[in-house]
Formats: structure tokens, C-alpha cells, sequence
């Protein structure tokens, strides 16, 4: 039997920022407006876009091309290096904005965000009139440059795919009343989480466009598509039922940097190693958590990649504890390699609450350290990042690359939850 269509109402807001760090640029700068940029990884001819602005676009600058070949698309195409603490910015006030309509809201990554709308059901809230006024908050708030669609839908899946229908700066809604007709006019591709290798898979089980995609059974998508449990996740989502409303608990902290250049001695790396503590442990300690696992791993010439994790006989909290337990670990790897990329992440945690001082360790001094440890937090937290650091993090901010992801927001949210702006 075929299950039906939901008829929930449609409570979920999907907004996605337009070209956003492109948009970012533009709105910091007013003359990079209406002139076609790119926001690239490096300067050099090879350099990666990782955000074209939404008039290269209509060159067909994409994302993930050369600037060599978004130059030979759009000769006129400006390249912006990534400028990250703007980025952060942004993320971190269109948050504040969305926080103020919704308990309930999600970041997906820098640029999109879940208002999730579902606790007012009944009240008469009209989603699309909220809609348009974060629209103009955004403008108002943040820049009048700056645009993003809004997508509305009974799940989470749905809101964003109608978030996608008209962009830029578009504002749709999808309900049960009209799913199959949205469906009609999109290709299989266009759904997100559909790829072409999915594509071809949909193709070989004689599915060509998302009405058949739709209309086919859980068990037929079982047996010819996907062969797990995604098949029941995919007929459930196209139909409109909430399945990706799934919270995973916080098993680790981590933290990667880019060194510029390179570095492979104990001198050369141990600043950089340092700031990577710093910034991981603070999210740690933000949580109230100990570790006692840490795991290294680098990136070398030529691909060659390490890594190690070790479980350490006590737990660490502080930046010396992180630091002294990273060390027992670091100290294992290849010598004289010229590491380009490391990274490092804690696990294996445990409330603080719950931890002793350790035998033989004079109790008044440990309580010391971990009380200097998060008043310094508190400090960096109010008056800004590294405001108070050690002397080993001097001088790393030519070495270490600051870089920031689309989907990367965990370190973000963390900000959140303790420097509101």
C-alpha cells in the first residue's frame, strides 16, 4: 500500500544566503557591487573559486573551477581572497536574527540555516509574511547588498528544495497541494542529496525524473536503487514526512590548520601546535568536558598523510594538559617531514564535574590551574580571540592559514553559545 502525501502544514524555513561569501565581499566593499567576483582559495592561475558572486554566475563561473578558467569565461572576473573573521561575522548575526522569531534553529552550514516553526502550530503564525521581513532584516542589519532565499515545507527536506526553486532572493512554499507539480518541473539532480551517481542508479531502475521518483515504492527502491535503509529515508522525505530531524550527541573536538609554507621542526611547529590546543580545548572546556583520547594526524609533501590517537592514563582539560598529551602522541611521527596541513581532536569525553584531583598532585594547585584556565577563556570570550595567549603563539598568524567551510559550523555555534553580539 502506498503511503500518502503528508498533509502537515508546512512549519519548517529553510534560508540559504546568495553566493555568500561573494555577497560578504561585496557587502563590505560597495565597489565590488554588481561587478562580477570570485572568492578564491589561492591568487595563482590554479586556485580553486569557492564562491563566485551572483553576476559571474551568469558568465557560468561556478564553484569549484579554476580562476584560470572563470577568467577565460568572464575576462572582467575579480578575485577576492577568502577574508574568514567576515564570514564568521555574518553567520553569527543572521543567527541573532533568526534566534528572535524561533527556539528552534538549526545551522547547516556558514550560509543556511532550519527556523523550525512546528511549536506555534495553531497560533496563526504566517511563515511567509516572517519570511519577507527577515528578508528586509537581513538588509537592514547586516546590508542592503545582502540577499538569500527562503524555502517553506512540511520537512526539512522540502523547505529546501523550495528554498532552491528561484534564485536569487527568492521566497517559496511547498505543501501538499502542490508537491507533485514542483516535482514535475525538476530534474532528478536538482534534489538535494542526488547525485549523478544516484542519478544513474535511479536511470538503470527505469526512474528518469522525480515523478517516478515519487510514485515508486519503498520496496521496488529498495531492491533496484539503494539497497539500505535509505530507500524507507527517500520515500518518507519526498512525501513530506520529517526523517532528517536526527541530533547526533558530541563525541569529539577538533581542530585543523593550513601551514603556509610548511614546517618540520620542533621550533617551526610547536607555536602553530599550541594555537591548535588553544582553539580546540576552548571548545572543550566550553562544554564542560574533559578528554582522554587525543588523535594527530598531518598532511605532507606529495599526499604522504600520518596519523595516531592514544588513550592517556589521566584526563586533560587545560591547554598544558591538551598540550603535554598531544606531545606523548606527536612525538611518534616520521622526523624531518615538512608537514603542510595538521589537525588534532579530543574524544573519549566526560562531564568536568565528575573529575578528581590526581593522587599525589598537590590538590590546591590543580583546582589553581583549571580556574586560570577558564577565566582566560572567560577573557578571550568577551574582549576577543588569543586577547590573552602564552608566548609560544606568537608570531603564527603568517604561518597558520585561516580557513573556514561551507558545512563547517560547529566551532561557530560554540562562539554562539557564549559571545552573542
Amino acid at each position: 500500500m502506498q503511503l500518502p502525501i503528508s498533509r502537515a502544514e508546512p512549519y519548517i524555513m529553510h534560508i540559504d544566503l546568495n553566493s555568500c561569501f561573494a555577497t560578504i565581499e561585496q557587502c563590505a566593499n560597495p565597489l565590488l557591487r554588481g561587478k562580477p567576483i570570485g572568492v578564491a582559495a589561492y591568487a595563482s592561475p590554479r586556485g580553486c573559486i569557492v564562491a563566485p558572486s551572483i553576476e559571474a554566475k551568469k558568465y557560468g563561473v561556478k564553484t569549484g573551477m579554476t580562476i584560470r578558467d572563470g577568467l577565460a569565461l568572464c575576462p572582467k572576473l575579480i578575485i577576492r581572497l577568502p577574508d574568514p573573521p567576515k564570514y564568521r561575522d555574518v553567520h553569527l548575526r543572521f543567527k541573532k536574527i533568526f534566534t528572535e522569531y524561533s527556539d528552534t534553529v538549526i545551522p547547516k552550514s556558514i550560509d543556511e540555516a532550519i527556523i523550525d516553526f512546528s511549536a506555534m502550530a495553531g497560533t496563526g503564525i504566517d511563515l511567509v509574511k516572517i519570511g519577507y521581513e527577515i528578508k528586509r532584516r537581513l538588509k537592514e542589519e547586516i546590508s542592503e547588498w545582502m540577499t538569500c532565499n527562503v524555502g517553506i515545507g512540511p520537512n526539512r527536506f522540502l523547505a529546501k528544495t523550495a528554498a532552491s526553486l528561484h534564485k536569487p532572493d527568492g521566497l517559496d512554499v511547498i505543501t501538499y497541494k502542490n508537491l507533485e507539480e514542483v516535482y514535475s518541473k525538476l530534474a532528478l539532480t536538482d534534489l538535494c542529496g542526488i547525485n549523478k551517481r544516484y542519478e544513474y542508479r535511479l536511470n538503470v531502475a527505469r526512474i528518469f525524473n522525480t515523478t517516478q521518483f515519487l510514485k515508486a515504492d519503498a520496496d521496488y527502491l529498495k531492491q533496484f536503487v539503494f539497497q539500505s535503509v535509505h530507500a524507507d529515508y527517500w520515500y518518507k522525505r519526498l512525501r513530506g514526512y520529517e526523517i532528517d530531524d536526527v541530533n547526533f550527541a558530541t563525541k569529539s573536538f577538533g581542530q585543523m590548520y593550513s601551514i603556509k609554507g610548511g614546517a618540520s621542526t620542533v621550533e617551526e611547529l610547536e607555536p602553530v601546535l599550541y594555537k591548535l590546543i588553544e582553539k580546540a580545548g576552548r571548545r572543550l572546556r566550553r562544554h564542560g568536558s574533559v578528554a582522554h583520547g587525543i588523535h594527530i594526524f598531518t598532511l605532507c609533501k606529495d599526499g604522504y598523510f600520518w596519523h595516531q590517537q592514544r588513550l592517556q592514563d589521566v584526563e586533560m582539560y587545560t591547554t598544558l594538559e591538551l598540550y603535554k598529551g598531544m606531545w606523548r602522541v606527536f612525538s611518534k611521527r616520521p622526523q624531518n617531514e615538512k608537514i603542510f596541513k595538521i589537525g588534532v581532536s579530543f574524544y573519549d569525553l566526560e562531564p568536568k564535574e565528575f573529575v578528581q584531583a590526581r593522587l599525589f598532585e598537590d590538590t590546591d594547585n590543580f583546582l589553581r590551574l583549571r580556574t586560570l584556565s577558564d577565566t582566560v577563556d572567560k577573557i578571550n570570550d568577551e574582549w576577543g580571540e588569543f586577547v590573552v595567549r602564552t608566548g609560544k603563539m606568537l608570531n603564527t598568524e603568517d604561518l597558520v592559514v585561516d580557513r573556514i567551510s561551507f558545512g563547517g559550523v560547529k566551532e561557530l555555534e560554540d562562539l554562539y553559545l557564549y559571545n552573542q553580539i
